[in-house]
This record gives C-alpha cells, structure tokens and sequence, in this order.
C-alpha cells in the first residue's frame, strides 16, 4: 500500500484523533496500520523481529495478557497466558487453555512494542503485521508486574533499523470459490474415507480445489447450505443452552481459537458481539454471505461446523463442538446445527 503522508503527518492525524482506533485512522488516511504505528517509532513504538519464535519467546513472560486475532469481519479476543509454545518453519502452535494458535511464520513480517498513553493509563501492546501491512495478530499486557520484563526486552531487542515508514506489499485478493466438478466423485469418496479433519485442506489441495469450492459442489451429506441469519440463530442457541463450542478466527498469518461456552450476546448496529469476561468477540452479521453446515468424519465420530464466508468468499469464522474426554458437547451442538435454516442448493452460487 502505497504511503502518501510523510510520519510527521500521520503524527499529526493520530494527535487530532487519539480515541480513534488505529485501524479505523489507517483506512480513513488510506494507509496500512503498520505504516501508521512505524511513523511513532523512537516515540511509542519499538520495531522488534517478527517472527513468532521472538514474539512468543516474549509472550510467555508477560503473564496474563489479552491476544486478538481478527480478519475483516471477525475480531477474537482472548484473556490468558502464552505457554506450550511448539515452533515450525511453516506452521508454529501456541497451545495454553485459554489461548490457542496456530501461526504461520511467513506472514509475520513486521512487528512494534507500542506504547500508547490513555486516560487511565499506559496502554503497553505487541503488534504484528503481513507484507501488505494488515494486523496478523496483537498482545495486550495486564499486569503491571510485566512492565519490567517487557522494558528489559525492548531494551536488548530493539532492531537497529527503527526508521519510521514501513515498505509493505500491495495487498493480496481472497481467493474466490475454486471446484473442478469433473472430481466430485473422487471429492466425495476420499471425504467419506477421512479419519481427521486436517486431512480436508489437503485433498482439496489435491483436487486443485479450495475450501469454498468443495463445500459448493460436495452436496449431501457432507455439506448443507445454510441461511445467512443461521449464524446469529447459531450463536444464540448455544449461550442459551449453555454448550460449550471452539470458535475458530484467522487471517492469512494466525488462527485464534477459543473453545469453551459463550454467555452474553449483545448486538450492536451490524455487529453482534460476546461480551464474556475471558473471551469477546466482535461479528459483522452484515458480512456474511454464505454459510455452510459441514460434516467430516474423524476417528471419534463426525465433526460438525458451522462456517460463515464473506462476499469475496474469505473464511470469516468456524464453529465446532467440543470434543474432548469428559467434555463431549458434539450431541448439543449436532442438534442446534440440525434445527438450523436451510437453503436450497441454487440459492448459494
């Protein structure tokens, strides 16, 4: 994304506004977020590495903190403490009981420790973004108790290059919907034989397909169109029948799940939002264009979701049950699913 203001300007805009979000002031300036928090460095902002192995390495000393994960339509936020950290070269797992990644190192390309003044206090964060400059995923300190480990760290780790404009690539198009229907057949017969569901990405990928794609032409019983509106009919049954559910968000660069029950909804204009005191999560029902119930079968029985898709058919979210010894809600969820509104087959394409 190209930067037509120089750091001093958006210095400048940022001042003018300081309760706007950064992200909102970007797209109003039409520059990238990263390019906006790069203009502070040597004032509120620190450029560090990005990979996830420094990142986490540092996350795990901060004790109780706030992860966020978003995309477009879906913001994640989660309260807990990073550990478990299992590093890779193309994907690297964060796995604690309330935070929950899965992070692929290749779109972490640039990275600030941010300190940003508010009324009450100062507001100390980890910022992580793509090539195109776009927000992959953020920490929040909690604990005054951190502070000395965070200054400690950016003191010691601090790039030698903390210049304030930020190179970035232009920004990369969701991938729309790809099938072949000449291998729905194969599609159908090698889904039916799957023994866990992170095989699925790998057939489609064998199948020159995508995710999307296959959900379109993949029909009965594996897949069942579903009315837009079946999100928030979703949503409400399980804070209702207190089901415990994992919610998968992400964008190109990280997957935040949360997994666990969801108790206060509360709509707001487009947005319905959960308001829980360890988990909130902000959804722009206005954005979802399509939604899928998906079946696939695993070693302990099928693995119902719930997946929502945005116009330019980009995954907006997952919803699953859980699963786990002595926690199984997959029945619960399995019925809300069921009771949900279908559509036909034509009205999805």
């Amino acid at each position: 994304m190209a930067q037509t203001y120089t750091p001093q300007d958006i210095r400048s805009r940022y001042a003018e506004t300081p309760k706007t979000r950064e992200r909102d002031l970007a797209q109003k300036m039409g520059i990238s977020e990263a390019a906006l928090i790069a203009a502070h460095c040597g004032e509120q902002a620190t450029r560090i590495d990005a990979h996830p192995d420094v990142i986490m390495g540092l996350a795990v000393q901060l004790g109780e903190v706030m992860a966020l994960t978003r995309n477009e339509s879906c913001v994640n936020e989660k309260v807990g403490t990073y550990g478990n950290y299992h590093p890779g070269e193309h994907v690297a797992m964060v796995l604690t009981r309330d935070i929950d990644l899965r992070t692929f190192p290749s779109h972490w390309k640039h990275a600030f420790m941010v300190e940003k003044q508010t009324d009450e206090a100062t507001r100390r964060s980890i910022q992580v973004f793509d090539a195109a400059g776009d927000a992959v995923h953020k920490i929040f300190l909690r604990e005054p108790e951190s502070h000395a480990v965070w200054d400690a760290f950016r003191k010691s780790s601090a790039l030698n290059d903390q210049g304030q404009i930020v190179t970035t690539s232009p920004r990369v198009a969701p991938e729309g919907p790809k099938a072949d229907a000449g291998n729905v057949d194969i599609l159908r017969r090698e889904w039916a034989r799957m023994t866990d569901t992170h095989q699925f990405m790998r057939l489609t990928s064998k199948l020159k397909m995508n995710r999307l794609g296959a959900y379109r032409i993949a029909g009965a019983p594996f897949v069942r169109p579903l009315a837009p509106d079946a999100v928030n009919t979703a949503l409400t049954a399980v804070a209702a029948q207190g089901v415990d559910v994992m919610v998968f968000t992400g964008n190109r660069g990280c997957i935040q799940i949360h997994s666990g029950p969801i108790e206060t909804l509360r709509p707001m204009g487009p947005w319905q939002n959960v308001m829980d005191p360890r988990f909130n999560l902000h959804l722009r029902l206005d954005h979802i264009k399509e939604v899928w119930a998906v079946e696939k079968p695993t070693k302990r029985g099928p693995a119902v979701s719930l997946e929502a898709f945005d116009r330019d058919g980009a995954l907006i979210f997952q919803i699953f049950g859980v699963g786990k010894d002595g926690n199984d809600q997959r029945p619960a969820w399995a019925s809300i699913m069921e009771n949900l509104q279908g559509l036909a087959q034509e009205e999805t394409v």
